[in-house]
């Protein structure tokens, strides 16, 4: 092929409508599968990353509810212990929620050997076309997918893959990963801020009475309880608010390293890139990790990039 024929060559997008009840639309998880029903993916490192956040999710409520609530209610401060403890106990919950579905939802992945020969027949294409390919999956690559090394798998509009939920962030649980991040950021600042005015209150009585515990052990439940409050509040903020950005800009921590030649697809509008990892409608459900968003075209093709060969064009 001339080389000066390249900056001629065309970008051109086709629809590709997934077949009910055919190898286009069921989906095969592969190892990735957990009781022969939810996505799970077998990774040493991300497992491990998952319960030690759990641990740390239960000290935290260890913490909060014998060292700060309890002692609320020994002292009479019945209102600051339930207005506290539900609020403190109803994030660490929503966390709970948010993390196993952002860890068990399955993120967007491409069927499998959707690029043989009889499926490339399928659709018909011009005689050269040249079409996007996983040479891993054997897979025709949407727009925007990527290949997860770790997942072993394609996966539509893929961020990142996370070890601390063991899963990619892509299509279909990044709204669950925002939630994560946002609740964990909320509960950590709560705790520090009840962890500041425990020590208000006690560090004149010597912490004597102020816990069901002696002092010295109060003392360190709270030093520990502060440490891990300021860690995981920074880290989780920062995520947060690079997620909104990512989202609101419409672009993934993938696409962002990519230059703009590479891009073939068109931007959304600001508020229609929260719709569509939300939920077509705002409403307070944007905030709950226990409803699905139905989300913007999910019953429309997806769309495949191809390009037409130098003699086409």
């Amino acid at each position: 092929m001339d080389p000066a024929a390249e900056p001629l060559r065309k970008e051109v997008r086709i629809a590709v409508a997934q077949k009910q009840n055919t190898h286009w639309s069921c989906l095969d998880y592969g190892n990735n599968v957990c009781f022969n029903r939810w996505w799970f993916v077998k990774d040493s490192c991300g497992i491990v990353c998952c319960v030690f956040t759990w641990l740390l999710l239960a000290y935290a409520e260890f913490a909060v509810n014998v060292v700060i609530i309890a002692s609320a209610i020994a002292r009479d401060a019945v209102y600051f212990a339930i207005i506290n403890g539900v609020l403190f106990n109803g994030l660490v919950l929503f966390a709970l929620i948010s993390h196993i579905r952002a860890a068990m939802t399955e993120p967007g992945i491409v069927p499998k050997n959707t690029a043989t020969d009889e499926r490339i027949r399928e659709l018909e294409l011009a005689p050269g076309t040249v079409i996007m390919r996983c040479p891993k999956c054997i897979c025709i690559k949407p727009d925007r997918a990527h290949h997860c090394s770790i997942c072993k798998r394609c996966v539509r509009k893929m961020d990142h893959h996370c070890p601390w939920v063991n899963n990619c962030i892509g299509e279909n649980n990044q709204k669950y990963f925002v939630l994560f991040t946002m609740y964990i950021a909320t509960l950590s600042l709560h705790a520090i801020i009840m962890t500041v005015h425990q020590f208000i209150l006690c560090v004149d009585k010597e912490f004597l009475g102020c816990s069901a515990m002696n002092p010295p052990t109060s003392i360190i439940l709270l030093i520990f309880l502060l440490f891990e409050g300021l860690l995981f509040f920074l880290f989780t903020c920062i995520m947060f608010c690079t997620q909104l950005c990512a989202i609101w800009n419409d672009e993934t921590g993938i696409e962002q390293l990519q230059s703009d030649k590479e891009r073939s697809w068109a931007r959304r509008k600001r508020f229609s890139g929260l719709r569509a990892v939300f939920g077509d409608n705002c409403s307070i459900w944007w905030l709950s990790p226990f409803s699905t968003p139905r989300l913007m075209g999910n019953n429309k093709p997806y769309h495949y990039s191809v390009l037409p060969t130098s003699d086409e064009v």
